[in-house]
């Protein structure tokens, strides 16, 4: 009785296996320098922050030797930044809102429905996603000035809403793809139509989409700064980055008053990433499979 011996499943040899083993090492040191570096910044801010102006100049400390809230306090008080913290809420969250009716019905659209030219409007609005939006600064600007907007906070979130037209589009009609057809056609049957059934059953079902979509809504226009620059001359509808820009343009400019400003701006987008980004992930996730 002739016996077949099996081929051998063992492991790579001890040369291999250590050269994997090195290669992972210097991959993970390399994205270690990596993160300390891209951290650093961030940390020297928040550290600044609760420094006063001759600790911030005179020590090289990441850790403050007397932490204060005085520079925050004097910042939030002194400086105006409620007023610009308010005007920054509200056109953010008139971005986000509009964003998500405009283009989610639009993604109902372009997933669900049958129109002609469906396939080609589509297409226009990815290829939007490699225009870039310098570009189109002066048109918008004119345009605004003929519609008498310009200076207004209107006049900062229709554009903030068409800008953000391709991706939004995109990631929406991904995301209404992934459901299943025949719970409209269920719905159909049941006598539903088509605006229940796009409230009903496809926005619940596509959550962590719309969540993703108002993320990616919500930090740019939170952060921009260029096309308010360019648009608000009245210090009374400033928005948060325009104030922080005029701290850095004073005579003697306060560093400690600066990172604190930096900080005000940067603590609502961050814990509202960290407070939703698992649905980012899942919204990101559903919307490539759709």
């Amino acid at each position: 009785m002739t016996t077949i011996s099996l081929p051998s499943r063992s492991g790579p040899s001890g040369p291999v296996r250590a050269r994997r083993i090195g290669a992972r090492v210097l991959v993970g040191g390399l994205l270690a320098l990596y993160g300390v570096i891209s951290v650093y910044p961030f940390l020297w801010m928040v550290s600044a922050a609760f420094k006063d102006q001759v600790e911030v100049i005179r020590s090289g400390h990441l850790i403050p030797d007397h932490p204060t809230f005085q520079t925050l306090a004097d910042t939030w008080n002194q400086l105006h930044f409620f007023s610009y913290f308010l005007n920054s809420l509200s056109v953010t969250l008139l971005t986000v809102v509009l964003t998500l009716v405009v283009y989610a019905s639009a993604g109902y659209a372009f997933a669900v429905l049958d129109f002609p030219g469906r396939g080609a409007l589509q297409k226009l609005f990815v290829a939007l996603l490699f225009v870039p939006g310098v570009t189109v600064m002066l048109p918008i600007v004119l345009l605004e000035n003929k519609l008498g907007i310009l200076g207004t906070h209107m006049g900062l979130v229709l554009p903030f809403v068409n800008g953000g037209a391709p991706l939004s589009v995109l990631l929406m009609t991904g995301a209404f793809s992934a459901v299943p057809k025949e719970l409209r056609e269920s719905a159909r049957v049941d006598g539903a139509n088509e605006f229940r059934i796009f409230t009903r059953i496809y926005l619940p079902l596509t959550r962590p989409a719309l969540i993703t979509v108002a993320l990616i809504t919500a930090i740019p226009t939170w952060n921009e700064y260029l096309l308010t620059r360019v648009s608000l001359n009245d210090e009374s509808t400033f928005t948060l980055p325009l104030g922080l820009q005029t701290l850095a343009s004073q005579n003697v400019p306060h560093y400690n008053n600066l990172m604190a400003g930096a900080l005000i701006v940067v603590i609502p987008v961050t814990a509202l990433f960290l407070c939703l980004q698992r649905y980012f992930v899942n919204g990101l996730v559903g919307a490539v499979k759709g």
